[in-house]
C-alpha cells in the first residue's frame, strides 16, 4: 500500500521560505523570500489535512483547487499541480507573491484553527509556477481554432490581462489598449520589486503577446483614440482601467512642495528598476535619500511606500495611521516586514497640517477610537490638545485611490456610474447598460486586490464569449 503523503500537520511544523536578513534586504529591491527547495515544498504541502470542506478554497476569490494541488505537490507531481493551479488562476506566480494569504486562504486554513499553524499555501503556489517556468511547462496560448470576432480591452492590468488570456484561448482576436509604455498596470508600476520582481510580470506579458494578444501602448483613451472608435472596431469592449486618482490630503500647507502622491513615488522607483531615465528621481523630488520621510495611510500602498523609502536610503521613515494596528487595512505580514527593516509606525495619528514650503514638518493630531461607524469599525476622533510636529522633508500621500470621471473623459454620458464614480456593472458578468460593453476590477469594485481583478476578468471573459456566441447564433438564423 502506498504511504500516505498527506495529513503530516501533526508531526511537521509550519515553515516559510527563508527570509533574507532585514539589514541586507533593506538595501535592494530584490524579493525578500527565498524559493522553497523541492523537498521543503513537498514537506509543507504534505501538512494539508485534505479536509472535506476546504475553507482555503472557498475563501479564495478564484476558488483555486488548493487541496488537490497541494496533494500533487506532496506526491512530486508538479506539472499536474501547475496545470490544476493554472486552470483557475491566470497568474498563480503573481498571486503566490502578493496575495494577502493571511486574510484569504491561509487565514481560513482548518488546521490553523486547531492550533497547528496554517499550510504555507502562497509559498507553495509560487514554487509550483516558478518551477513550471523553469521547466518550460508554461506555453504560449495556442487556440484550437481562430474566431473572426474581436474584443477591445482598455487597461493592461490584472483584470484586463486575465480576460485577454481567457478570450485568446477560445480563439477570439484581442487588442489591449493601455496608457503606459509597459503592460501590467499596478503590478508593473505600483508594486515594488521586493514584493514582485518585474521580470515575473514581463514574462507573462511576453507569453500573452506570443499567444496573439495585440497591445497598443502609450494610448490614452479619450485623447489618442476615442471610446467610440474602439467600440466600432470591436464586437465587444471591456473596461479594465483600474482606479488611479489619488485621494488628497487636506489641511493648511497641504499644497507645499515635498508632498507627493504615492503612485507617482512608486512609479518613479519602479521605472528606475527598468533602467529608465527618471528626471523626478534625479532631481530629488521623488527620491527619499537622506530625508525624513512621513507616509500617511495604513493600506498596502502605504507599506510599499515606507519600505521603498528605506531602500532609497531615507534618514528616517515614519508611517502615520489614524487607527490602531488591529484596525489597519494593510497586511500584518507587511507591517512586520516594514518594522524589521526600520520603519516606525505612529498609530492613532493623523496629519492636521504642514509646516513650511518646501515642507519641513507634519502637524500630527493624536487620535482615539470612538463609536463604530456604518461599517462596524470604530471611528477615529481627535484628542483635544494632543498634537506635535513631526520633522519631514518628504511626505507621501497613500490614502487610497478613486476612479477617474470616465463618462466625461471619454465623452460617454450614457456610461452609468455609481455615486462613488465606479462604473455600474453586473458583478457576475461585468455587463454594463451599454450594449456589448463590460467592466471589471477596481473601476467597478473600487480599489481592491489583484486576485479580485483576475476573478472579475475571467468571469467577464466567459460572459463576453456567451455574448459573441449568441450574436453568432442570431446571425446564422
Amino acid at each position: 500500500m502506498a504511504k500516505q503523503p498527506m495529513l503530516k500537520f501533526v508531526n511537521v511544523e509550519r515553515d516559510m521560505p527563508e527570509k533574507r536578513a532585514a539589514d541586507a534586504r533593506n538595501k535592494d529591491f530584490h524579493e525578500i523570500y527565498a524559493e522553497f527547495a523541492d523537498a521543503k515544498a513537498k514537506e509543507q504541502a504534505s501538512r494539508c489535512s485534505q479536509c472535506g470542506v476546504p475553507y482555503c478554497q472557498s475563501h479564495c476569490p478564484l476558488h483555486n483547487n488548493i487541496p488537490d494541488w497541494l496533494r500533487l505537490t506532496a506526491q512530486g507531481r508538479l506539472q499536474e499541480a501547475y496545470d490544476l493551479s493554472q486552470a483557475t488562476n491566470t497568474f498563480p506566480e503573481i498571486c503566490g507573491r502578493i496575495c494577502p494569504q493571511d486574510r484569504l486562504c491561509e487565514g481560513n486554513c482548518v488546521i490553523e484553527q486547531s492550533g497547528h499553524g496554517t499550510v504555507t499555501i502562497g509559498a507553495v503556489e509560487k514554487y509550483i509556477t516558478d518551477t513550471a517556468w523553469d521547466k518550460g511547462w508554461v506555453q504560449a496560448i495556442a487556440p484550437k481554432a481562430e474566431r473572426v470576432e474581436s474584443v477591445g480591452i482598455i487597461g493592461a492590468g490584472p483584470g484586463g490581462l486575465a480576460a485577454a488570456d481567457v478570450l485568446r484561448r477560445e480563439g477570439v482576436q484581442v487588442t489591449v489598449y493601455d496608457r503606459y509604455d509597459r503592460g501590467g498596470g499596478l503590478m508593473t508600476y505600483g508594486i515594488p520589486g521586493f514584493k514582485l520582481e518585474k521580470d515575473v510580470v514581463m514574462r507573462r506579458m511576453e507569453q500573452l503577446e506570443k499567444g496573439g494578444v495585440e497591445f497598443v501602448m502609450n494610448c490614452n483613451v479619450g485623447e489618442d483614440i476615442t471610446f467610440e472608435d474602439i467600440r466600432n472596431k470591436h464586437n465587444a469592449v471591456l473596461i479594465a482601467t483600474g482606479v488611479y486618482k489619488s485621494r488628497d490630503l487636506q489641511g493648511p500647507g497641504s499644497g507645499a512642495q515635498g508632498i507627493v502622491r504615492a503612485l507617482d513615488y512608486l512609479t518613479a522607483s519602479n521605472r528606475l528598476s527598468f533602467g529608465d531615465v527618471v528626471p523626478e528621481y534625479d532631481s530629488g523630488e521623488l527620491n527619499a535619500e537622506g530625508k525624513n520621510v512621513v507616509v500617511v495611510g495604513g493600506g498596502d500602498t502605504a507599506m510599499d511606500c515606507v519600505r521603498t523609502a528605506i531602500r532609497q536610503g531615507a534618514k528616517s521613515v515614519k508611517c502615520l495611521y489614524r487607527r490602531d494596528r488591529d484596525n489597519m487595512p494593510g497586511s500584518q505580514r507587511e507591517v512586520q516586514n516594514a518594522e524589521e527593516e526600520g520603519v516606525i509606525f505612529e498609530w492613532l495619528s493623523a496629519p492636521k497640517g504642514f509646516v513650511g514650503d518646501p515642507v519641513s514638518a507634519v502637524k500630527v493630531q493624536q487620535m482615539r477610537l470612538g463609536q463604530p461607524d456604518a461599517t462596524g469599525r470604530q471611528s477615529p476622533e481627535p484628542i483635544e490638545g494632543a498634537e506635535h510636529d513631526e520633522p519631514a522633508d518628504l511626505v507621501i500621500k497613500a490614502l487610497g485611490f478613486e476612479p477617474e470621471d470616465l463618462p466625461t473623459l471619454w465623452n460617454q454620458k450614457e456610461l452609468e456610474v455609481t455615486r462613488w464614480g465606479t462604473v455600474k456593472a453586473d458583478f457576475g458578468t461585468g455587463k454594463t447598460a451599454m450594449e456589448g460593453v463590460y467592466a471589471v476590477g477596481d473601476i467597478v469594485r473600487g480599489a481592491s486586490l489583484v486576485v479580485w481583478a483576475i476573478r472579475d476578468g475571467r468571469d467577464s471573459a466567459a460572459a463576453i464569449l456567451d455574448h459573441l456566441n449568441a450574436a453568432q447564433t442570431v446571425a446564422a438564423e
